[in-house]
């Protein structure tokens, strides 16, 4: 943007300096209109965001726990510990300091780490442990410690404090690296958790520990960098019941790692599983997991001849509740990890798949040189991996009564030859080519007029939020919705974490800037009209006769009208005329360049122009060629002739072939000879031009503007005008000096538009 901008602008700096107050408007509104975005002052302004400002050093590290039940939310951030309102974020919250022991933030300094980003208390693990306590654990300035809290009664005078006597080791529960790839979960008391157990991070593993005594029996992954858990990256762990038999109970995991079997050490993604009531091993694996089973999660996209395009690394997982409680639907986030192909993608995999391929051939490897391969011996007694249960087997009743070849296979045998697919084959929802990754997700299932669907909002490492649907259509090709794209941040900042209340209608986003509370749906800013709210296809909103609000599927209202799937106004609106469209009037000066802006409310509309000039019987297209430059937000005449005066129609289609007129803007030309009595450089024989004078300026200007930053564009433009503007040639302040000082308090006035609170949108500051 930053070189198209300089170079629209050296288009018109020759002429910029000849204009009057009209010339001025038109590039400044240019310039707005580049910049319109739904930013978080526009969310504010919409009253659909409020965020809590994180301490000085940031939220560069954090955890949230959101407990829907209780109505209360908590972040856990650097040395502290946030009580907040889930309803108003911005509402003083409670908070429990918790530094790191001053001697280790001395000793974590001395080993080189950062004293802001790494040598300090950041609380990682936060989960409700009962209905009074809470059990977190903190990085300990590289050396992790947990502590129990205490949490009763209502939010502002309740109990709200940390039980110094409780402190003990984090080793094994919490990361000594605050920015290191981490996952728990806390179920029945006990606390399982996938991270690194050493000061390095080399050594990565899954265990188990806390409990109810006496049975607290701590459990790990072995150590086997061949066989096992290797370079582990942890991204998220959920209890899932298999059966309705309790004892078979596994807790889910997910992580990324390295791969030995290739020479270059490629990534996979893995889906693993263990159960709940494991206890270990009798003679081999003592307190080591003896029902752990892994399995490649491919993410990929088909190709020609076989080649498919992979996304191999996971970066998100959030697990949708369904009807039974059995089968959630589990959405991850995988991003590419070529240097030359960069890309995201969410699939989206059923746990019958998963159960499937754990019901599989396992996979063998002869050593640490070789390939897995099927394994196709003699499988023992009970099948490694099941739980002890009465499901299969009443005389084994823990894990410590599985036979000796059992533990031995299953030490051996960890990996499951066949991979998971996803549900459709390929991602339902993919970005490629695009400045920015996909990094957290959360589902929500929403019910619409015309069936149900899953919205998804995704957040990316340049801070913004998308909102998708995927639409399913009758031949059971997929449709990605672009919804909204949100910049819920002031500064641009990686989401590090998201949360989402069905319940209360809100999204809780984390980054280092802090933590936002943002409304799942803005329907009043689809528009006025019926065609607009249908054209949006957001399943949370429909037009109910009046305005576009908030779908309601139990209210008995008949003139509700939404259509999601096709997103056609013909067959639910009846004010499809173009009976109501805005007029606009725009002035030009002849020989300047000028921007027509068009921006549609449908994400999925394709615009196109046409215009009518004064004494033709009918309108033509706009086409593009030297002189005009068409763009998603309008199109560019460079420089303008009389020819290009009349009237501009804007034209919306959308994909049903639907079309309606979203503008008339009438532009009305300036002649140059009209501005201000002056003629052109080129005819005033006062003036001497020599030959290359010109084209040398526009270089010099060029390089000004390429060197500066976007913001500061207006600023040249305000110096240009101070260089080049006639001076009184009487010596004193002229008309000239009034004019620019009438410029400068329209510049002011726009100011205060733009950045206190308007009447009018941002894309109206052009208009004359």
């Amino acid at each position: 943007m930053h070189t198209y901008l300089s170079l629209v602008f050296l288009m018109n700096q020759t002429n910029l300096f000849h204009a009057t107050e009209y010339v001025y408007e038109s590039l400044y509104a240019f310039l707005c209109v580049l910049t319109l975005s739904l930013s978080l002052s526009e969310l504010v302004q919409s009253g659909s965001v409020s965020v809590f400002l994180s301490p000085t050093d940031g939220l560069h590290s954090h955890s949230v726990l959101l407990d829907e039940e209780r109505g209360r939310l908590l972040l856990g951030t650097r040395d502290s510990v946030y009580l907040l309102d889930p309803d108003h974020l911005s509402r003083a919250p409670r908070k429990i300091s918790w530094p790191a022991p001053t001697d280790r933030v001395e000793m974590c300094k001395l080993a080189g780490k950062s004293a802001h980003l790494e040598c300090g208390n950041f609380v990682r693990v936060l989960h409700n442990y009962n209905h009074t306590h809470l059990y977190a654990c903190g990085t300990g300035a590289f050396h992790p410690i947990c502590a129990f809290i205490e949490i009763s009664g209502r939010r502002e005078e309740g109990v709200f404090q940390l039980l110094s006597g409780t402190v003990e080791s984090g080793r094994l529960k919490c990361p000594y690296d605050p920015r290191q790839p981490f996952t728990s979960v806390l179920t029945d008391q006990f606390l399982y958790a996938g991270t690194a157990s050493d000061f390095l991070g080399k050594d990565t593993t899954f265990t188990r520990s806390l409990g109810p005594p006496p049975d607290q029996h701590y459990i790990r992954t072995e150590i086997s960098e061949d066989y096992w858990i290797n370079e582990a990256r942890f991204i998220s762990a959920h209890p899932v019941s298999d059966t309705y038999n309790p004892d078979d109970d596994k807790i889910y995991f997910f992580f990324r790692e390295s791969s030995r079997d290739r020479s270059d050490k490629s990534v996979l993604s893995r889906v693993a599983r263990v159960c709940k009531n494991d206890v270990g091993g009798l003679r081999s694996l003592t307190n080591k997991w003896t029902t752990f089973l892994k399995a490649r999660l491919v993410c990929s996209i088909p190709g020609p001849e076989g080649v498919d395009t992979h996304f191999d690394e996971l970066q998100d997982i959030f697990m949708l509740p369904s009807r039974d409680e059995k089968n959630p639907v589990v959405y991850g986030i995988f991003t590419t990890s070529s240097s030359v192909f960069r890309g995201s993608a969410v699939c989206v995999y059923s746990m019958a798949d998963i159960r499937a391929v754990f019901n599989g051939p396992y996979a063998h490897k002869e050593g640490p040189d070789h390939r897995w391969v099927e394994y196709e011996g003699r499988i023992p007694y009970p099948r490694p991996g099941t739980c002890p249960s009465k499901t299969y087997d009443p005389r084994i009743k823990t894990t410590k009564d599985f036979s000796d070849e059992v533990v031995s296979f299953i030490r051996f045998h960890p990996l499951m030859f066949r991979s998971v697919y996803p549900l459709t084959g390929r991602p339902v929802f993919t970005r490629v080519r695009v400045d920015y990754a996909l990094t957290q997700i959360v589902v929500d299932r929403v019910m619409a007029e015309d069936g149900q669907y899953e919205i998804m909002f995704l957040g990316t490492d340049a801070g913004s939020v998308l909102k998708v649907v995927s639409i399913t259509q009758e031949n059971w090709s997929t449709e990605e919705v672009i919804l909204e794209e949100l910049q819920v941040f002031q500064t641009p900042t990686p989401i590090l974490s998201m949360e989402i209340s069905s319940k209360q209608q809100q999204l809780y986003v984390g980054s280092g800037a802090g933590l936002a509370q943002v409304s799942l749906s803005r329907c009043h800013l689809y528009g006025q009209v019926c065609a607009e709210c249908c054209l949006a296809r957001d399943p949370y909103c429909a037009w109910d006769g009046h305005t576009c609000s908030l779908y309601i599927p139990a209210s008995k209202r008949r003139a509700r009208r939404q259509d999601i799937k096709h997103g056609d106004p013909s067959s639910q609106c009846w004010d499809t005329d173009d009976s109501k469209v805005e007029e606009r009037i725009m002035f030009g000066v002849e020989n300047n360049s000028t921007f027509l802006e068009c921006l549609p409310k449908s994400q999925q509309a394709t615009i196109r122009w046409f215009i009518h000039r004064p004494g033709a019987e009918h309108r033509e297209e706009v086409r593009p060629d030297d002189r005009v430059v068409l763009t998603d937000r309008g199109f560019l005449i460079r420089s303008l002739h009389p020819a290009d005066a009349g009237v501009y129609v804007c034209v919306a289609q959308e994909h049903t072939h639907f079309t309606h007129t979203l503008l008339r803007l009438t532009l009305r030309l300036i002649p140059y000879g009209h501005l201000d009595g002056r003629t052109k450089p080129s005819e005033d024989p006062s003036v001497e031009v020599r030959p290359g004078t010109e084209s040398r300026q526009r270089y010099k200007d060029y390089l000004r503007v390429m060197s500066s930053p976007i913001g500061s564009l207006e600023d040249y433009c305000d110096s240009l005008w101070l260089e080049k503007r006639p001076t009184n040639r009487r010596g004193g302040r002229g008309q000239g000096a009034g004019k620019w000082k009438h410029i400068q308090e329209l510049k002011k006035s726009r100011n205060r538009r733009q950045h206190g609170e308007r009447d009018v949108p941002r894309a109206q500051c052009f208009v004359s």
